[in-house]
C-alpha cells in the first residue's frame, strides 16, 4: 500500500482567500463544505465563503462522530451531485476534520478535500498527518482510513468562540509534541500563559508544534515505527475518554489525553527510569491550569485496563502497547506494562492530582 501524498499545510490568520485560490487551483467540479451546526452557526458567516460552495453540517460533539453522520454526509454528497472531481472543505474540529475526511476519502474511492480546523486541538491534532475514521461499539477512532488532506488551512482566528477548557484541550496536545521535541520546548510551552495569548503568537507557536508531528510523519506515514510515539498519552487517555462517554459525561479529548500523558510518565519513570522531576512539574502545571481530575476510583481500573487492551495501537491481544519516555525528546515505542503496574501508575497519578 503507498503512502498517502503529502500534505500543504498553510499558516495564516486570512482564510478565505487562502481557501478560493486553493480551489481555484483544483478547478473542482462542485464545493462541499462538511462541519457541524455550532460551527455553522458561529464560524463560516465570518468567512463569507463563495454561496455556491454547499454546506453539510452534521450533528456537534464526540457522541455524533459515527455511521450515522457519515452516511448524512455520504447522502448529501450523493444528493449533492458530487463526482470524483468534488472537492470537500472541512471546516470544524477534530470530529469534522476526522469524519469528513474519512468520507471523503471513501465516497467514490476518494474525492479531494482540504482541512480548516477551527480548535486549537484539531489544529495540532485532527487535522494534520492523514489519519481519518469514526467512533464505533463505543470504541474511539475504531473505523478509519490514511488519507492525507491536499491542503490543510491553520489559523488562529476562530479560537475566540473556544471555551477556556477546550483552549486547554488544545494545548495538551501542543505539550505532548514537545516532550517528544526536547526540554527547551517542554520548559517554554508551560512557561507560556495560554490565556493570555494574541492571535498570532499562538499562531508561532501552532507552528512549531505541528512542524514536530509533520517531521514524524513524514518519516512514517503508516505508523509502523516512530510515528507511534505521537501516540504518547493516548493509550490512557483514550482509556478515560471512553469510561467517561459509557457514563453519558463527555471530556475533551485533549483533557483525556493531559491525563493520559502524566500516567504514561509515570509509567516511564516506573519503567524506563524517567526524571521524576518532569512528571512532577508537569502534575503542577495541570492543577494549576485548571485540567481537573477523572471521577475514577480503583473499582474503575478493571475497566480501564479493558479499554487499554482494546487500543488499536495494541498488536497482540494480551500486550498494551505504550509509547513511554527515557527523557524529554528520547520516546520509547512499542513499550508494554503489567497490570499492577498500570494500577501503581493510576494510583500515584490520582494522588499527584489531588
Amino acid at each position: 500500500m503507498s503512502a498517502p501524498a503529502p500534505q500543504k499545510i498553510i499558516f495564516t490568520n486570512d482564510i478565505t482567500p487562502i481557501l478560493v485560490s486553493l480551489a481555484a487551483e483544483m478547478t473542482p467540479s462542485s464545493v462541499f463544505v462538511v462541519t457541524d451546526a455550532n460551527v455553522a452557526a458561529k464560524v463560516l458567516p465570518s468567512l463569507g465563503l463563495p454561496s455556491e460552495w454547499e454546506v453539510i453540517a452534521v450533528p456537534p460533539g464526540d457522541t455524533n462522530k459515527d455511521l450515522d453522520s457519515l452516511a448524512l454526509i455520504w447522502r448529501s454528497l450523493t444528493s449533492g451531485g458530487a463526482t470524483r472531481k468534488s472537492l470537500v472543505v472541512n471546516i470544524g474540529g477534530g470530529v469534522v476534520t476526522d469524519m469528513g475526511g474519512f468520507a471523503a476519502a471513501t465516497f467514490k474511492r476518494g474525492v479531494r478535500f482540504i482541512n480548516v480546523p477551527t480548535t486549537l486541538l484539531s489544529a495540532v491534532d485532527a487535522a494534520v498527518g492523514g489519519k481519518t475514521g469514526i467512533n464505533f461499539e463505543g470504541y474511539k477512532n475504531e473505523i478509519g482510513v490514511f488519507a492525507n488532506a491536499d491542503a490543510v488551512v491553520i489559523s488562529t482566528v476562530t479560537f475566540s468562540t473556544l471555551p477556556p477548557v477546550e483552549i486547554l484541550s488544545g494545548y495538551a496536545e501542543m505539550i505532548k509534541h514537545s516532550l517528544l521535541e526536547d526540554r527547551e520546548s517542554f520548559g517554554r510551552l508551560l512557561a507560556f500563559d495560554i490565556s493570555e495569548a494574541d492571535a498570532d503568537r499562538l499562531l508561532h507557536l501552532l507552528e512549531e508544534s505541528v512542524r514536530v508531528k509533520e517531521r514524524i510523519v513524514t518519516a512514517d506515514p503508516r505508523e509502523k515505527g516512530i510515528r507511534r510515539a505521537l501516540n504518547l498519552g493516548h493509550t490512557v487517555g483514550h482509556a478515560f475518554e471512553s469510561i467517561a462517554l459509557e457514563r453519558h459525561a463527555p471530556v475533551p479529548h485533549g483533557q483525556a489525553v493531559a491525563w493520559g500523558t502524566l500516567v504514561e510518565m509515570i509509567l516511564s519513570h516506573i519503567k524506563t527510569g524517567f526524571p521524576s522531576g518532569h512528571l512532577h512539574t508537569f502534575a503542577s502545571y495541570l492543577k494549576n491550569q485548571g485540567y481537573g481530575v477523572p471521577s475514577i476510583t480503583c473499582d474503575d481500573y478493571p475497566r480501564l485496563i479493558s479499554l487499554m487492551r482494546h487500543d488499536k495501537k495494541n498488536d497482540t491481544p494480551d500486550a498494551i502497547n505504550f509509547t513511554l519516555l527515557r527523557e524529554v525528546g528520547e520516546p520509547m515505542i512499542d513499550q508494554t506494562a503489567c497490570e499492577e503496574e498500570i494500577k501503581t501508575a493510576l494510583d500515584i497519578f490520582r494522588d499527584l492530582l489531588q
